[in-house]
């Protein structure tokens, strides 16, 4: 068992190596030009990945913006509501009358 487990190790060796092989003979450009390749791509993700960011950045400020309005909103309605209440109930009691309902 141990002939085949280091057998197949070797084959695996090889068939690395010639895969290297390949690689460097049917590489599209040289070394340096990958690497500028690379660097290139590298920093166009870069700036797309910044300005997605702050698109985000963006469109969640708006969203905070947008609950700030809607809870300042609700806030005057429920004041709004509360001084409606508490006007009828100073109109009822100074009448003289007592409210059926409170």
């Amino acid at each position: 068992m141990s002939d085949r487990d280091g057998n197949s190790f070797l084959w695996f060796l090889a068939g690395l190596g010639v895969g290297a092989v390949v690689g460097v003979l049917y590489a599209p450009h040289s070394g340096n030009e990958t690497r500028d390749v690379l660097r290139t791509k590298a920093e166009e993700s870069r700036e797309y990945v910044r300005g997605r960011a702050r698109q985000a950045k963006e469109q969640a400020s708006e969203w905070v913006d947008r609950g700030k309005d809607v809870l300042n909103q609700q806030k005057e309605q429920f004041r709004a509501a509360y001084e409606a209440g508490r006007q009828a109930y100073s109109e009822a009691t100074t009448e003289g009358t007592t409210p059926k309902n409170l």
